[in-house]
């Protein structure tokens, strides 16, 4: 483990990155097919300004599947990491799972499973209990209370009914990273 446990941890805005961040263009391999949703640069410079890590936690199974590889998904992140550069953001890491249960079986990363998030606190010294969840599916957002942290589901058109009355019910629901910077940060 790195030297975080002796200096201050910070909290975190752990994002989903397709559906969240990105138009979900379903196994996204093409950095060309990167197309950022609205109020998403904003809405993290917000988080940025105030102090706060940028972590993408990414379940990519499509790379278990064979429907794009490693090198693929590095091309994509690598775009990702530009894009936003040139918005002033900069994420302070990105954390994925190749796997999935069909393929490669059970494994402790994929989400909502939690290693992925203790990985991110590990890395960069975060303080998870001060953090805050969100993304798209019930499954971004489900470890939540697991790791002490906030969930908040920001839905897209690929939310299910399900995932967003069970939000509702248990964590939060906001339109967009920019209403998430005003219910955290306030404003």
């Amino acid at each position: 483990m790195s030297d975080a446990p002796r200096r201050a941890r910070r909290p975190a805005l752990l994002l989903d990155r397709d559906g969240t961040i990105v138009r979900d263009a379903h196994y996204l391999r093409d950095p060309s097919q990167l197309e950022l949703l609205p109020g998403v640069v904003e809405g993290l410079r917000r988080f940025q300004a105030a102090g706060w890590a940028l972590v993408v936690v990414t379940n990519q199974s499509g790379i278990a599947r064979g429907m794009f590889t490693e090198a693929q998904y590095g091309a994509v992140r690598d775009a990702l990491d530009r894009m936003l550069a040139e918005a002033g953001v900069t994420l302070d890491g990105t954390f994925h799972c190749p796997h999935h249960p069909d393929v490669t079986g059970p494994c402790d990363c994929r989400k909502p499973a939690t290693l992925l998030y203790e990985r991110a606190r590990d890395a960069l010294g975060l303080d998870l209990a001060a953090s805050v969840l969100a993304g798209d599916r019930w499954r971004d957002i489900a470890a939540a209370p697991a790791l002490g942290a906030r969930g908040i589901l920001v839905p897209s058109a690929d939310t299910g009914d399900d995932d967003l009355d069970r939000a509702r019910r248990e964590a939060e629901v906001a339109d967009g990273l920019v209403a998430v910077g005003a219910m955290v940060l306030g404003g």
